[in-house]
């Protein structure tokens, strides 16, 4: 027995389960392709500075250690202007330098309570060493990076740096 209402219903019903789940899948896709393609914020790139200079200075620390030499990083200054390098390790042999460069060519560093006699962070041979501060900026932001001395260095944000007489 057929009535009118079985030809009406197919028409009133709405959208189905499956048609709804796909136009959710397709706002997510397109919501994470533009999240993809935004540019890093400024504290994130400065996180992955200051976490990749954490690395690369306890690398240096426990080469020092094991040459049995004084190894000391360095922030290069600016020079009418323009930077002349990013940064560099005095000490270690050539072959065991790592890159010397920002991963942003925008980031700055200075090293907290630095002096003309000692302008850089001493990473060694001493396994034990005095408490020291590097502060990276970039686009206004900053963070810190430090060590007690005994600790590795850690990352940190830098809103309770105070300004030192490194270089910026």
């Amino acid at each position: 027995m057929r009535d009118g209402s079985m030809t009406r219903r197919s028409t009133d019903r709405g959208f189905t389960l499956i048609e709804l789940m796909i136009v959710v899948l397709l706002i997510a896709i397109a919501s994470s392709v533009a999240t993809l393609a935004m540019r890093d914020p400024a504290s994130t790139r400065l996180e992955r500075e200051g976490a990749r200079l954490a690395a690369l200075l306890e690398s240096a620390r426990a080469e020092s250690r094991a040459l049995g030499s004084a190894v000391t990083w360095l922030p290069m200054p600016y020079s009418n202007g323009e930077r002349q390098g990013d940064f560099r390790f005095v000490g270690l042999p050539d072959k065991l330098k790592p890159n010397e460069r920002w991963l942003d060519p925008e980031v700055t560093a200075e090293v907290l309570g630095a002096t003309a006699a000692a302008p850089g962070v001493v990473l060694g041979p001493e396994p034990i060493l005095k408490p020291q501060r590097i502060v990276l900026h970039l686009d206004g932001q900053r963070i810190t990076l430090s060590t007690d001395g005994l600790s590795p260095f850690d990352v940190s944000q830098g809103d309770d740096a105070e300004a030192g007489n490194g270089q910026r």
